[in-house]
């Protein structure tokens, strides 16, 4: 597909259309298995196609692109014309706040701007430890499973939610990390019924729905706001940042090196400083996009490879023959290529953010049609991840796909796991330096059988699993 960047007179080909029931359209099929019908559409239509849901008055009209020349389009050099207006954002922003993932403009801009500092890859790399730490608790916890099985989604997303936490609040990691671990699924799950709802109820009516997600809202709000006026009463116990101090935190709760501190310390003289409220919609977000999606890709990973055991003894060579018996460290990312290269897979086959929306401001010409100002733009990262003309027998699991060479052969959006363009994911290196060592750490210690070897999945504000992945564990003996 050839990127055009003009709407012009030419409106283009009439835009295709997956074939819906007329009242409901593809409502029912986008339910029951939105990234199956996805899928479908790209290879009835092609790589733009669109899609009708909802009754008659309450239809909506999606405009997918699916191949990586368009996602291009949309995400970086078109990126002005496509903004996060749309209704799913709108109930994302209204529970997590106006934070990195959710705002716009110059607020976006301003936040980007004072956040940066803290995510470049030296401050990054001093996280090391704060993830090997959370890896060996989980490592130690399997020593109690019962019958030898552990659900590798359920244990990674309490790794990942464990990591995260600690290099958000330092000491106050078990004050937060159970609040979050109770409150947070009640939240996604009320933004998800609301956001795929062509039609809410307002949230202050006393629902059942409404008053339990508004229980767990109070919760979460409550315990990082105690802990953010904590920091700042006792003067938030880290000399004042200046525009280019980007520092090496150690991100194992040694005061006044957690993040959140920093956050609250961070200004410029042109962009001031974070308030109360801002710092807790930046923390609420890092929450949300910082432990699902890594504990997506780690427990993908460890099916994957559960399921390829010839592939699973390749990775833990590499892992023995680079870290003999000591930890691994941000140092050894590089040293590591193999088991980036199964990473990098598994976030092709079950990227964690499966589906990326858009809403078109301005009509758009995206190769021979035209996207109309107004429309509902999907990206959906599980189609082009799949895509024929780029990934050959594109269900298999095959981490060489990721050699350097092969990488170079390919459009840059063939594979967009972070995103991309002006919004590509701030925390792109720390999720790859946590599941780099979680995965390594893990290796190194036990071997995995698959014990589900078919995963139903669904998109939900991440990639959701609909049960257990459940895999058989063996310890192993290492020096």
């Amino acid at each position: 597909m050839a990127v055009g960047t003009n709407s012009g007179a030419d409106t283009g080909k009439a835009v295709p259309a997956l074939a819906g029931v007329p009242l409901l359209g593809s409502l029912l099929d986008l339910r029951s298995d939105s990234l199956g019908t996805y899928l479908r559409a790209q290879h009835q239509h092609g790589d733009l196609v669109r899609i009708t849901a909802g009754p008659p008055g309450m239809r909506a009209e999606l405009y997918c692109v699916f191949s990586p020349a368009g996602a291009q389009q949309v995400l970086a050099s078109d990126a002005a014309r496509f903004r996060k207006d749309n209704h799913f954002y709108q109930e994302v922003r209204e529970s997590f706040g106006n934070g990195l993932l959710t705002s716009q403009d110059e607020d976006y801009l301003r936040q980007r701007r004072l956040v940066q500092p803290l995510f470049t890859r030296r401050r990054v790399d001093g996280y090391a430890e704060a993830v090997a730490a959370e890896t060996d608790a989980v490592i130690a916890s399997w020593d109690r499973a019962p019958g030898g099985v552990v659900d590798v989604s359920d244990a990674m997303m309490h790794l990942a939610l464990r990591a995260v936490a600690r290099i958000l609040f330092g000491t106050d990691v078990e004050a937060a990390a159970g609040v979050v671990a109770e409150c947070f699924p009640v939240v996604t799950d009320y933004v998800l019924r609301r956001g795929y709802s062509p039609a809410n109820v307002p949230r202050q009516w006393p629902t059942p729905g409404n008053r339990r997600a508004a229980a767990a809202m109070d919760e979460l709000y409550g315990v990082c706001d105690r802990i953010i006026a904590e920091r700042r009463r006792a003067g938030a116990g880290a000399r004042p940042r200046t525009d280019t101090d980007t520092g090496s935190g150690t991100g194992t709760g040694t005061p006044g090196e957690d993040l959140l501190t920093l956050l609250a310390a961070a200004r410029s003289s042109d962009d001031g400083e974070f308030d109360a409220a801002e710092l807790r919609d930046q923390v609420l977000i890092f929450l949300l996009a910082g432990h699902e999606t890594t504990a997506t890709s780690l427990c993908f990973a460890l099916h994957l490879l559960a399921r390829h055991p010839e592939l699973q003894d390749r990775a833990r060579e590499e892992v023995s023959r680079v870290l003999g018996g000591r930890r691994p460290g941000a140092a050894d990312l590089d040293r590591l290529p193999y088991l980036t290269r199964v990473l990098k897979e598994a976030m092709r086959l079950y990227p964690a953010a499966p589906v990326i929306g858009r809403k078109a401001v301005a009509d758009t010409r995206i190769g021979e049609h035209t996207v109309p100002a107004g429309a509902d733009v999907i990206l959906a990262p599980w189609v082009t991840h799949r895509h024929p003309a780029y990934w050959p027998d594109p269900d298999r699991f095959d981490p060489d796909r990721f050699t350097p060479e092969a990488e170079a052969g390919r459009p840059r959006y063939a594979w967009f796991p972070f995103g991309g363009g002006p919004r590509a994911c701030i925390g792109q290196h720390f999720s790859m330096l946590e599941s780099v060592i979680a995965l390594a750490m893990i290796l190194r210690t036990h071997a995995f059988e698959a014990v589900d070897t078919e995963i139903p999945v669904a998109a939900g504000i991440t990639l959701q699993t609909k049960g257990p992945v459940r895999c058989r564990i063996r310890r192993l003996d290492i020096p």
